[in-house]
């Protein structure tokens, strides 16, 4: 048989020996289909998926408190009103606004959108370290209970608890120090 190469140009004559072997897709569409849902439909890539989605959304909320209300304060401290509109020309000429410099295609150099980027980031590092440190907090409430180990499951409990939560077993310990308090 003789063997088809990919610069031959395509016709009817060597179609069929130039065709690859569906077999691939054949596997996919059997299997691979159930695996990729197993793998989506994961909690950990659900959650992945809610954080990223909260994340955007609290990052436009963010843009805006900064753009909306922060910058037009601090540029009230300075002097001028937009710090978007902050930017050196390249070229030497002077133009009003940025929009109208990138309108001529002026090569600038921004950096009252970098000064909004930063105080973006910043205000966005602070919010993230007051909820990590609420998260610690509450972390550390819970942790303060006294724990032991279960006998039968050789697992950690709380010192309070009569059963086992893991294989129900009755606690003779606890039931002991219950009966004489």
């Amino acid at each position: 048989m003789e063997h088809a190469h990919s610069t031959d140009p395509v016709d009817l004559t060597n179609f069929t020996s130039r065709m690859v072997s569906p077999a691939p897709l054949a596997k996919i569409g059997k299997g691979g289909f159930r695996e990729f849902k197993e793998f989506a439909l994961k909690g950990s890539v659900l959650d992945m998926a809610i954080g990223i989605i909260l994340g955007v959304a609290f990052g436009k909320i963010i843009t805006s408190f900064v753009e909306d209300i922060i910058m037009p304060i601090i540029s009230r401290i300075f002097g001028k009103m937009d710090f978007s509109n902050m930017f050196a020309s390249l070229t030497g000429k002077h133009f009003d606004t940025l929009a109208a410099a990138k309108a001529t295609g002026a090569p600038t150099l921004n950096y009252g959108v970098f000064m909004n980027a930063i105080l973006n980031f910043i205000i966005v590092a602070f919010g993230v370290f007051l909820l990590i440190r609420q998260v610690n907090r509450f972390h550390r409430q819970q942790g303060g209970a006294e724990m032991k180990e279960c006998p039968f499951f050789f697992s950690g409990i709380v010192k309070k608890a009569t059963r086992c939560p893991y294989c129900t077993s009755t606690l003779q310990e606890a039931k002991s120090q219950a009966v004489t308090t």
